[in-house]
């Protein structure tokens, strides 16, 4: 049988880490924002003291004050809970869709010609504006 009141004490003690990082990370970005901690506190709906332990991983605080918590400090719950901004998904590669490919084309077309384009295309794209479709 596995001894549980080791994984136990080895989760309370990766938990602990994990608030103390947390807690210094709200008390930096609290102070790059020129917060007090009372008035982060009554963003939150905590007592100024309840704050205090947060920021120096006494208490544990609530999941659900998380969103508010980032919310209040500019922060993403990645850059909260982790310390980074989220990974951006790789812009998409290769061809562009037709019309940004046609656009594209149309850019590199000599002036006269682009104004020929957009007379024949203003009064499609004036329809869709106007909310009538093209």
């Amino acid at each position: 049988m596995a001894d549980l009141g080791g994984i136990s004490a080895a989760m309370k003690t990766k938990d602990d880490a994990f608030f103390k990082r947390l807690g210094a990370r709200m008390a930096h970005a609290r102070k790059e924002m020129d917060m007090t901690q009372v008035q982060l506190a009554e963003r939150l709906g905590v007592a100024q003291q309840t704050l205090a332990h947060y920021e120096v991983g006494r208490a544990r605080i609530a999941a659900d004050l998380l969103p508010v918590l980032a919310e209040a400090l500019e922060l993403s719950l990645d850059e909260m809970l982790i310390g980074e901004p989220a990974a951006r998904p790789a812009a998409r590669r290769g061809p562009g869709s037709r019309l940004q490919q046609q656009i594209e084309a149309i850019s590199q077309l000599p002036n006269a010609r682009q104004r020929v384009v957009s007379e024949v295309s203003t009064p499609c794209t004036r329809n869709v504006q106007e909310g009538q479709g093209g």
